[in-house]
């Protein structure tokens, strides 16, 4: 054993234990404040604990889901604007969850970083909080990772982790049939798919992300940064209203790629691209980037966040139901017999 003359230290080492400790001291208000029935133990624990029964369960079925927010992070961090990009992380899980007919449960968060900046992490973890809460799910635990030569000191990584549940026999897609109507919720922005390519079209602007948007009475890196919209509430209400027999939530692979993952083989959907006004960014990302129509439909939400197939005789009162939610619905089109997404009119 040495006798600690020059000695290392895991601080030494550039992991600072006393800043984990400080951090989840300080992230304990925000959780706490997510709690719902079913919660048993929550953070500091080796593990949360959940109770299916409490949360009123009689036979559930377990749905999980994990995601990211892709290089929508890398704008966070240059710009030091973090208080809404863990509304994206939960939003990015929850809202997938919902998709499967499931009620979000339960929520954990892993927080990667070269140097752990105890303030800057809390702004993360309280924005994952706020998701948590608008969305009725408790946030019971998480990990914060200090991983100094993985990452700079800096930069940061997040991934999340939803748990859902359903009673057997409730899970989505079902009923699927020819002639269902589709009805499109409106979306918040880009939420926090293809960032990758808004990112090389803002370098393609020459544009700082404190300049003026030219699309948005902000700056460009705020409005970039608006928050994925949560869905949750909302579809879980036109759910149990019934009629609803699938959800998809429109993220990477945009309209053309997600639709089809809830329609049985056979089906397709005309679609018609008139049906909504396409918001002032992805106009301004078509134009300035030179993106094709098909480019912007497989990689954009393009407006459209989250999609719902619906029994046709149930249509009307689903909408009026999800606008008295807050959503702004529109009637895409129909399920149609032969598999494909058939587009007709333009984006505008």
């Amino acid at each position: 054993m040495s006798d600690g003359k020059n000695g290392l230290s895991y601080a030494a080492a550039g992991v600072d234990i006393d800043a984990g400790n400080a951090l989840v001291d300080a992230i304990k208000p925000a959780a706490k404040a997510t709690a719902r029935p079913g919660v048993m133990a929550g953070l500091g624990g080796f593990g949360a604990l959940f109770d299916l029964t409490a949360a009123g369960y009689a036979d559930p079925v377990l749905v999980a889901a994990t995601d990211g927010v892709g290089t929508k992070l890398r704008i966070a961090i240059d710009t030091g604007h973090l208080d809404t990009i863990g509304i994206d992380l939960v939003a990015m899980c929850v809202n997938d969850l919902v998709c499967q007919g499931a009620e979000p449960l339960f929520f954990l968060d892993y927080f990667a970083t070269g140097k752990l900046d105890v303030p800057s992490a809390a702004r993360v973890i309280t924005g994952i909080a706020e998701g948590c809460s608008r969305s009725g799910c408790a946030l019971i635990g998480g990990e914060t990772a200090e991983m100094p030569g993985m990452y700079a000191a800096e930069d940061f990584d997040l991934a999340g982790f939803a748990v859902g549940a359903m009673e057997r026999g409730a899970a989505l897609p079902d009923g699927v049939a020819d002639g269902d109507v589709l009805l499109g919720l409106a979306s918040d922005g880009v939420h926090s798919n293809g960032y990758s390519l808004v990112r090389r079209v803002v370098e393609r602007t020459g544009l700082a992300w404190d300049a003026p948007a030219p699309f948005a009475d902000n700056t460009l890196g705020t409005a970039l940064l608006a928050p994925t919209r949560l869905y949750v509430k909302p579809a879980l209400a036109a759910i149990r209203a019934g009629g609803v027999h699938g959800l998809a939530h429109i993220t990477g692979g945009g309209l053309t790629e997600n639709l089809p993952r809830v329609l049985p083989e056979g089906l397709g959907a005309d679609i018609d691209l008139g049906a909504w006004p396409l918001p002032p960014v992805f106009d301004w990302l078509a134009r300035e980037g030179g993106i094709t129509r098909a480019e912007m439909l497989k990689t954009f939400n393009a407006g459209i966040g989250m999609v719902l197939v619906v029994a046709p005789d149930r249509a009307r009162a689903l909408t009026d139901l999800l606008t008295d939610a807050g959503e702004t619905v529109c009637t895409l089109g129909h399920v149609t017999e032969g598999a494909g997404i058939r587009y007709t009119g333009a984006l505008a």
